[in-house]
């Protein structure tokens, strides 16, 4: 049988910002799809060894890395480097990325500025902003307007359960992404750059929404971790999966964002995988939360971060902003983030003794963040 015909992509010279699981699969994709990949850490001993063996001693341990990378750091990057690129790729927390973005913005050539790829998954705490109002803040509506989102189900690692190997991205098994911009070319161009038979992309104009859809399933993973946790089993699962994409569906409406979007690949295809697989960070800190843990000791072990904590407490100022009623969440982030160490029975009680309710039911004002943040972008 032949083999599947390439995507069409000239090579291109990205800089990826983060080295942790997903960045590090990622420049491994494109580094092996011929591109020229230099891959940032603030870990000395990750560039080292990244360049040294092509193993990354923190993150997918026993894969040999594309050849194509170089490892930089732990410095950021600076003005040189930044100006030889095609792409800039971000793989870090919504939480740093704003400073990040601060120093990296002087740098930037304003007159033919690089394609800028996001695939971090969060709302900032204390601002609530969504990371294109991260970008807008630092580097202006411009660059915002420009900037690509890649989202969707597409874990970076995986591990065996019941014997069986699950899906890698990295040891090439499919695996498809939505790529949003409202500006369509640089989505094509994004979705050009990745895109090979393993790695299908899907392009979209609906930034706000895939950003919303991406951070939201994390909270509904942390729901359906605990309830495992707890010893309940499929109806269970499948109802917080269900009910999760009507609430962030709802949530999705009422800020402004196009309900259909939930329903792709960025919405129900996130969030039936992050909600389903024990490799989930969200899920994972879920069911230890259900099985009796503290959440303070789950977050000092990890090993990694969990956007869904963090993203917790964003979600409470945007539903109290927004004025509407998400059960879920609300019960995610009062039991388990802002006041961890409450009985989580008493709370998965309380929400199962609420009331019938109508099972779709959009908000009748929508739009409002979603106006002033493009507003903001010059988009009104």
């Amino acid at each position: 049988m032949p083999s599947p015909t390439r995507s069409i992509s000239e090579p291109s010279k990205v800089l990826v910002f983060g080295a942790g699981n997903f960045g590090s699969c990622l420049a491994d994709h494109l580094g092996d799809s011929d591109h020229d990949v230099y891959l940032w850490s603030r870990q000395g001993e990750v560039v080292e060894s990244l360049n040294k063996t092509h193993r990354n001693p923190m993150y997918l341990k026993d894969h040999h890395f594309s050849t194509n990378i170089t490892a930089v750091g732990p410095e950021l990057p600076g003005e040189t480097l930044i100006n030889e690129m095609d792409v800039l790729l971000f793989a870090i927390p919504t939480q740093f990325l704003r400073e990040n973005l601060e120093k990296l913005r002087l740098y930037l050539n304003k007159e033919k500025h690089p394609l800028l790829i996001f695939v971090n998954k969060g709302i900032e705490i204390g601002t609530h902003a969504l990371t294109l109002e991260i970008i807008t803040d630092t580097c202006g509506a411009g660059i915002a307007k420009a900037a690509t989102f890649i989202s969707g189900p597409s874990f970076a690692k995986e591990s065996k359960i019941c014997n069986l190997t699950c899906l890698l991205v990295v040891q090439r098994q499919p695996t498809s992404v939505s790529v949003t911009s409202f500006t369509d070319s640089e989505a094509q161009r994004a979705a050009i750059l990745f895109h090979q038979p393993h790695f299908r992309c899907y392009t979209g104009s609906d930034p706000i929404g895939t950003e919303l859809a991406g951070a939201l399933k994390n909270v509904y993973a942390i729901a359906a971790g605990a309830a495992d946790g707890l010893g309940f089993e499929n109806n269970t699962r499948a109802m917080i999966i269900t009910r999760g994409l009507a609430e962030m569906t709802r949530i999705g409406t009422a800020y402004g964002a196009d309900p259909l979007t939930f329903l792709g690949l960025a919405g129900v295809g996130d969030l039936f995988m992050s909600c389903s697989s024990p490799t989930s960070r969200n899920y994972s800190v879920g069911f230890r939360l259900g099985k009796g843990e503290s959440l303070d000791s789950i977050i000092n072990n990890l090993g990694s971060v969990a956007e869904g904590v963090t993203t917790a407490k964003g979600v409470k100022m945007i539903l109290d902003e927004l004025g509407i009623k998400a059960r879920i969440a609300t019960t995610v982030i009062y039991e388990e983030t802002i006041i961890p160490g409450k009985d989580i029975q008493a709370a998965v009680r309380e929400l199962l003794e609420l009331p019938s309710s109508k099972e779709i039911d959009l908000p009748s004002a929508t739009g409002g963040p979603a106006k002033q943040l493009m507003k903001k972008l010059g988009l009104d």
